[in-house]
């Protein structure tokens, strides 16, 4: 598929969801531009858009932790990516933790 295949924000933009390919642990939420999804198509690392500081950026260009992709496919309305990666270094959360879903807001044994 083609940028142009999936259907982007207004603002041109695609959610990501990244996932390590061996354990299937979610690791990270993120934003592509054509921009980045021509990168991470040309040097099979992920690269992504930052939003808040509106550029491109090498997920571990700084930390080490790269991303290299193992497959991405596209949700069944074509406006969600799943990337699955080896995560070099095992850490994908800016905290230093391995996830950047470690926060939990609702359980099942919540009641109330």
């Amino acid at each position: 598929m083609n940028w142009s295949d999936f259907k982007r924000t207004p603002d041109g933009l695609m959610p990501v969801i990244v996932q390590d390919f061996s354990t299937k642990q979610v690791l990270m939420m993120a934003w592509m531009n054509e921009s980045a999804w021509q990168k991470t198509v040309s040097t099979r690392e992920m690269w992504f858009w930052s939003r808040s500081r509106q550029e491109l950026w090498h997920k571990g260009a700084t930390s080490g932790h790269v991303q290299k992709v193992i497959r991405i496919s596209v949700d069944c309305d074509s406006d969600v990516l799943l990337a699955e990666v080896d995560p070099a270094g095992g850490i994908a959360c800016h905290t230093g933790a391995v996830s950047c879903f470690f926060t939990e807001v609702l359980n099942a044994g919540d009641r109330g």
